[in-house]
């Protein structure tokens, strides 16, 4: 089965798009949510394109499937207020000030940043996944 990376960002609601499909956005308040608009408005650009003649992508063509894929700032605002900035601070190694920055988007992290906060956020829920 194919696959189609969707990325999911955060301005102000959740938004998502996909740079092998052109032209389709979606925008949702939670994180589920825009998982949901994404497909629907997927499909709904499809049919549009189908109905116009338009080729599709030969990744869209037959059965595919989503993957979703954050940025750090989505992330870190999926988790605001549920792991905190020091916590993260503690296990990624990047100071609070900086985690913040990142959430405003008032810098970006580089890739290698983005991997700290991902396997800082993936240890934190094998912690919590060893609590018996």
């Amino acid at each position: 089965m194919k696959k189609i990376k969707v990325k999911i960002d955060w301005e102000d609601n959740y938004c998502a798009y996909s740079d092998e499909v052109l032209g389709c956005v979606a925008t949702h308040k939670t994180f589920e949510g825009i998982k949901e608009a994404y497909a629907s408005a997927l499909e709904f650009h499809l049919d549009g394109m189908r109905e116009d003649g338009d080729e599709l992508p030969a990744k869209l063509q037959g059965a595919y499937e989503l993957e979703f894929e954050m940025t750090a700032q989505a992330l870190l605002h999926h988790f605001d207020g549920i792991i905190t900035r020091a916590a993260l601070s503690r296990i990624t190694g990047i100071n609070e000030r900086q985690l913040g920055h990142y959430m405003t988007r008032y810098r970006r992290p580089r890739p290698a940043q983005r991997l700290k906060i991902i396997n800082g956020l993936h240890s934190i829920g094998r912690e919590l996944t060893a609590v018996v």
